[in-house]
């Protein structure tokens, strides 16, 4: 890796041109994530995966995330964010080329497992970036609405993903554009990112016991991350069997959560330059269990579809400042510490779907999403405990 010439940043470059350059690095692997997500269905019926296969064969994406968690605060703290987010933008597009040609399932395995260690490398490089970015801005927060840029990305992709599909365009030949795309965008935002992080050290060991206060962060990032994690797998399947709604409805829930997180983020950083992070992060808590709350005490469609909007709109911010906060960690580098909140955090992604299924079984959905609101408190909780 010590190899690579990375294009040179010549002269002066403004900070407007440094938050265009990573600002458009968000997009692009928002875009490349969505785009594999987009063709799911198309990749299941052409290998013929049942249901229950399918869950278990997504879950190579996040084993490549979890192996990959501490190497990659590791390698962007010896190596620099700038160096690691362009090989990890490299895999990523090259990993989606892969799950779009591969015809078998052992094909396919391997190419997720990757397409998660380069979701990870670029996540961590690039959210170091952003810190970075931020820190030119002195006082003004900026990171939520990079985070708004990688949501915005989702709904571009998913809009070329339906193109491509009532064009019956095959997902190999889909993702090569995508790809392509990504590779242009890489090459022309490359040299204008930021050049040196706060603490890169050749000499970083790969593991560093995180300090008390990045566990507070790590424990924020755990809660909002269960909200998150059980919005994006439940909600289609709340409004289906506990609103009843139509067919036509069923994805609205889904929707209206994307739609205000989207334009939560964009909006956040104005509100955290007012009001503090801290005091954001309290709300957000408050918001999401509100909507939460609306949602399960009662079930109707318009209640529901506001509840929803609630959460969106809290769990926009959280993570976000959370990262910011975290790079700018005393205890250790940018890169390190980012990864350390990472870490917690994903298992929290990881842990809220299944329990809210396990507690659904064992008592019913709107329990679970009682449950889940509990979360969005512990998220108010936290924060008012933890210097952020």
């Amino acid at each position: 890796m010590s190899m690579i010439t990375l294009p040179p940043a010549t002269g002066y470059i403004s900070r407007k041109t440094h938050r265009l350059a990573v600002g458009a690095l968000f997009f692009l692997l928002g875009l490349c994530f969505a785009s594999w997500a987009s063709r799911i269905p198309s990749v299941q019926q052409t290998m013929g995966i049942s249901e229950a296969a399918l869950g278990g064969v997504l879950l190579a994406i996040p084993l490549g995330q979890l192996v990959s968690l501490p190497l990659a605060g590791w390698l962007v703290a010896r190596q620099g964010s700038r160096r690691v987010v362009l090989w990890g933008v490299v895999l990523y597009a090259a990993a989606l080329l892969g799950l779009g040609w591969a015809g078998s399932l052992w094909q396919l395995l391997p190419c997720l497992v990757l397409f998660g260690v380069g979701g990870n490398l670029t996540n961590i490089s690039v959210n170091t970036q952003a810190v970075g970015v931020e820190r030119l801005y002195k006082h003004k927060p900026i990171m939520a609405s990079f985070h708004g840029l990688w949501s915005l990305a989702g709904f571009v992709a998913a809009a070329v993903g339906s193109f491509m599909i009532g064009h019956a365009v095959p997902p190999g030949v889909h993702f090569i554009f995508i790809a392509l795309f990504i590779l242009a965008g890489l090459a022309v935002s490359a040299g204008y990112t930021v050049r040196e992080d706060l603490g890169v050290d050749p000499d970083q060991p790969i593991f560093v016991k995180p300090d008390r206060e990045l566990l507070g962060l790590g424990a924020i990032a755990f809660c909002a991350l269960i909200c998150e994690g059980a919005m994006f797998d439940w909600s289609g399947v709340y409004f289906k069997k506990v609103i009843h709604a139509d067919k036509a409805w069923v994805g609205a829930g889904y929707t209206a959560f994307m739609s205000t997180m989207a334009l939560g983020r964009f909006g956040a950083d104005w509100l955290a330059h007012r009001l503090g992070p801290k005091r954001v992060i309290q709300l957000s808590g408050l918001l999401t269990a509100t909507g939460l709350s609306i949602a399960v005490a009662w079930p109707t469609l318009p209640t529901a579809l506001l509840g929803f909007l609630l959460v969106g709109f809290g769990t926009s911010a959280v993570v976000p400042l959370v990262y910011s906060a975290a790079g700018k960690s005393t205890h250790m580098s940018a890169g390190m510490a980012l990864a350390a909140v990472s870490t917690i955090g994903f298992f929290g992604f990881l842990l809220g779907p299944p329990v809210i299924g396990f507690v659904a079984g064992a008592t019913s959905l709107r329990v679970s999403f009682a449950l889940i609101a509990v979360m969005g408190l512990c998220v108010s909780a936290v924060a008012s405990r933890v210097r952020v």
